[in-house]
This record gives C-alpha cells, sequence and structure tokens, in this order.
C-alpha cells in the first residue's frame, strides 16, 4: 500500500469514504472486516489490521461487516442505501434509541443534509416522518402484547412528553392509546375520516368491479374478505358523514383486531399526503382536492393483480381475479378471501390454463407466490422503494411497470411513475397539449415536477381522465 497504517488510521477516524474500494479495515477482536466509512465505533490502532481487497480480508479469517456492508460495496451496489437500511431497521427495532433525526444520521454514518436525501430517494419520506411512524408502531405493538401502561407506554417509545405521544398516536392511527387497547378486545371501532374524503371516489374504487367476489360496495358500505391473523374474516366498512364504523365477521381476538385496525387504514389510504400535494400542484388537485391512494390489504395482493393486469383489458383482467379467488381463495360468509400465497403456490398450472390464464400469466402468477410463500420474497419488510423495486424487478415477467405498481399501491411509496401506463401516457398527452403519447424517458421528465409526490399525481392524472384508475 502507498499510505502508511498511521495514514490510513487517521482516514477510518475520520470515516473518510473517499477510501473506500482502496483499502479495508480487519477488527481482529471482532472478526469483521469493514469500509473506512464504516459508522461503528472505531476499534483501537493495535487491533486494526489493512488489506487491499476482500480475498485478503477473507484469507485472514474475517467476515464482512453488517453495519457497512462491504460485500456489497464490492459488487458494486449502494453503500450509502445499504448503510440507510441498516440504520432504519436498527430504529424500528429501538425507536427510543434515536431520540431525533441526528441520531439516524450517525447511525447511518452521514451528515443530516445527506440523510434526508436519502431518505427522499430512497423510502420517499423524511426522518422525522419516518422515526414518528416508527415510535408508534412499536406502541401499538406493545399494546397488542399487553405490555406496561398508557402512562409509561410514549416514553418506552421515545416520546418525551405525554401530549406529543398522544397527538401523534391519534395522527398516525385515528385513535387514542386507550381506544386503541378497547379495539383490541372488541369487535368494532370507529376511525374518523381523513380531512376532506371523497367518500363518492373512495367507494367508487373499491367497487370498481361490480362482480367482485371477494369485496362488496353497497350504499356507503364497503365489505373486504381477507385472512386476519391467519384465519378468514370480512371487514365491514360502514360509512357515515365523517367517521366510519368498522367491524370484523368471522373472526376475532387482538391479533386480528389489530390486523382489521392496519386493514381499515390502508383501504382509507389514511397515510396519504394530499395537503402538501395540493399546495405544491394546485392546478392539477383543482377540484380534486381530497384525492389520495388507496392501497390493497396487502403488497401480495397488489402484486397479483399488476401480474393480471399486464396487457389485458380492464374487464378481462377482474374476470381473470374472479376466477382466481374462486380457485384458491378461502370461503367467508358471503364472500371469498383472496388467497394466500402459500395456497396460491400450491396450484396446478393447468387448472388455471383452463380458465383462460395464458401459460406465461400462470407462469409469473406461481413463481411470484412461490416465492412469497418461501420466504425468498417479502414484500411487507422492505424499508426502501429502492430494495423494494430491484426485488420486484428480480421476478420472472415483473417489469418497471408492475414493480411501479406495487410499490405505489402495495407499499403504499409516494414517489412512484408507472411507466408504460396507457392510462396516464393519455393523460399527459391531454395535460401538457402533446401531439402524442409520451414514451418511457419522456415520460418520466414530465412527471419529475410532480416529485417528491409522483404517486398521488398519478393517481389525479388518471381521475382527469374522468375513469377510475386500477
Amino acid at each position: 500500500m502507498r499510505w502508511s497504517e498511521e495514514h490510513l488510521y487517521e482516514r477510518i477516524l475520520a470515516k473518510d469514504a473517499s477510501f473506500d474500494g482502496r483499502v479495508l479495515m480487519g477488527v481482529l477482536t471482532t472478526g469483521i472486516y469493514c469500509l473506512p466509512s464504516c459508522p461503528a465505533r472505531k476499534p483501537l490502532a493495535r487491533n486494526v489490521r489493512f488489506f487491499v481487497d476482500e480475498a485478503t480480508a477473507q484469507a485472514a479469517g474475517l467476515r464482512p461487516c453488517k453495519r457497512c456492508r462491504p460485500d456489497a460495496f464490492y459488487r458494486g451496489e449502494d453503500a450509502d442505501l445499504a448503510r440507510l437500511e441498516d440504520a432504519m431497521a436498527r430504529a424500528l427495532a429501538d425507536p427510543a434509541a434515536f431520540p431525533a433525526a441526528e441520531a439516524l444520521a450517525k447511525a447511518a454514518g452521514v451528515g443530516l443534509t445527506k440523510l434526508k436525501t436519502l431518505f427522499r430517494d430512497h423510502a420517499h419520506t423524511q426522518p422525522a416522518a419516518f422515526l414518528q411512524r416508527a415510535r408508534i408502531q412499536a406502541a401499538c405493538a406493545r399494546l397488542e402484547a399487553g405490555e406496561g401502561s398508557l402512562l409509561d407506554l410514549g416514553a418506552a417509545v421515545g416520546f418525551e412528553s405525554p401530549s406529543g405521544f398522544h397527538e401523534a398516536f391519534r395522527r398516525q392511527t385515528g385513535l387514542t392509546p386507550g381506544a386503541y387497547r378497547d379495539l383490541l378486545g372488541s369487535d368494532r371501532f370507529t376511525l374518523p375520516l381523513p380531512e376532506h374524503t371523497r367518500l363518492d371516489d373512495l367507494l367508487r374504487f373499491h367497487g370498481r368491479d361490480p362482480d367482485s367476489v371477494s369485496e362488496r360496495v353497497a350504499g356507503t358500505t364497503l365489505r373486504k374478505a381477507a385472512h386476519f391473523a391467519g384465519r378468514p374474516g370480512i371487514l365491514d366498512l360502514a360509512f357515515g358523514a365523517a367517521t366510519v364504523v368498522v367491524s370484523l365477521e368471522g373472526t376475532h381476538g387482538p391479533a386480528a383486531m389489530a390486523e382489521a385496525h392496519r386493514a381499515a387504514l390502508r383501504l382509507l389510504a389514511w397515510h396519504g399526503d394530499s395537503a402538501s400535494f395540493e399546495a405544491a400542484q394546485p392546478a392539477l388537485a383543482r377540484g380534486r382536492e381530497g384525492l389520495r391512494v388507496p392501497l390493497t390489504l396487502d403488497p401480495f395482493e397488489a402484486l397479483v393483480w399488476a401480474i393480471l393486469g399486464q396487457q389485458v383489458n380492464l374487464a378481462f383482467a377482474y374476470a381473470l381475479r374472479r376466477d382466481l379467488i374462486r380457485l384458491a381463495g378461502t370461503s367467508v360468509g358471503d364472500l371469498i378471501a383472496h388467497p394466500e400465497a402459500t395456497r396460491l403456490a400450491a396450484l396446478d398450472p393447468a387448472e388455471l390454463v383452463a380458465r383462460r390464464f395464458s401459460r406465461r400469466k400462470v407462469e409469473y402468477v406461481l413463481t411470484a407466490a412461490r416465492k412469497v410463500a418461501e420466504g425468498e420474497l417479502r414484500l411487507d419488510e422492505m424499508l426502501t422503494a429502492t430494495s423494494a423495486g430491484k426485488a420486484l424487478l428480480a421476478l420472472r415477467g415483473c417489469g418497471p411497470w408492475t414493480a411501479q405498481y406495487v410499490l405505489m399501491r402495495g407499499l403504499g411509496f409516494r414517489d412512484c411513475v408507472p411507466v408504460g401506463d396507457a392510462a396516464l401516457t393519455m393523460a399527459l398527452q391531454r395535460w401538457f397539449k402533446l401531439e402524442a403519447r409520451p414514451g418511457g424517458p419522456e415520460t418520466l421528465r414530465l412527471m419529475a415536477p410532480f416529485a417528491p409526490h409522483r404517486s398521488l399525481a398519478t393517481f389525479h392524472l388518471w381521475a382527469s381522465l374522468k375513469g377510475v384508475p386500477a
């Protein structure tokens, strides 16, 4: 090496990212090797050895650090992303250890400005919002487990004051902590509707297939069959002027009710961010204030629907979905719950071919179901849109449109563009008064001004066609 060990150690203490790829630091006491920029606490100089590459570090019996992920770096993956996701995972596991965004930045080994950029680009949110969500998720988990008292709960998950905790809990869940604890022992609860909810649009969206066998809209009531804590049930949402009464039929228990609450928030698009979009894009939002992006009940349902909807018209896609649910779903009352991945993966391909599925679509659906069932694809554990998108694109038959659709409607990421969507290109052509529909690169260029709210912009553009999005 052309640098002295003293100089290299100084660069290690400075977490100098410019030395990443030039040298590796081996820590003899822990048996790991790291990038120079690793955010972990630095070892004493006497315990450090330097290596020119991974091969020599591994030959010395060392393994890659799980914090800075040198193995990912040398494979050409994004080291900043790996450190970001590590910091996010640590905050989700122990949110009280991260009192502010600065603690996240330190864990990720970056400055606060860069942290905000990483969150925006990869997670489609900001550090403070992520931390608050992590704290509320931890509080809900404690309530579901019956741990601690309401008085101590806020402090246990990292809130400085009881009033701040109660306000954040209500904002994130629609309920007070006490009301959330009560719903776990009940079969129903009442939520306030998000501000400016467009109820007619919401019901029209969820009832867009009038012949659906898994959900049904009648008047101002939405009923949706699904699995809750592993058992089939029907989620019933009865809408009033400003509230919705949510009840669960067919199953019960704290775990099922907690899942029912999360499902209701997804169907209501509770965590949408319409106000900031409307302030930034008043022209596109005009006349549709309050529009949000409703989510599917879970990411797997979004993935199956996206595959079924590829290159076919909506009417035929609806028919395929109904046949799939009838074949592999679970009957509950007068509805049928969408198949879980294990049930779908066990289907005989011939049964789907006999129901007008193309052989290629059968392969795509069953492969996706098998990867989810076997735990190879864990959609609900994806922390960033970047990693989730890569995992989806690695699926056979899952192209950019499918991946972006699942990110947007299955995982709730807020800055997605389903490039290649026919309705989106038509809407862009009309909105920008173009002579022809835009191609992929032009679609991305035209959608760029709507960042970081391109998922919601997509819904507004779809709605501008006076139709109902898929």
